[in-house]
């Protein structure tokens, strides 16, 4: 399962890359990050994450929730979106449609 993780810099983002250059991104076994985006205002950060275990990122949090607010959200690539409802015959994937 992809999930979309909404961080939000609390302490800023100073303290969070300091932490990040020291202890690395603490991630959990089983835990997979994927990719990241950085607000231009250095306050949030866009980050998805892959797992089969949701308590993982309970576990991930953790170690960060002192300096960082989470919105943890489900979600799935617009492809395989498209699919589920392209098989059940409710979406038309032809162009212009």
């Amino acid at each position: 399962m992809l999930y979309m993780i909404i961080e939000t810099f609390d302490a800023g983002a100073e303290a969070v890359y300091a932490r990040f250059r020291d202890k690395g991104r603490m991630l959990p076994a089983g835990l997979e990050y994927v990719d990241s985006w950085v607000s231009e205002d250095m306050r949030k950060c866009f980050q998805i994450m892959r797992c089969d275990a949701p308590g993982l990122i309970d576990t991930w949090i953790s170690h960060w929730s002192d300096l960082v607010s989470f919105e943890v959200v489900p979600v799935l690539a617009s492809n395989t979106a498209q699919k589920q409802f392209s098989d059940a015959g409710q979406v038309s994937t032809r162009p212009g449609s």
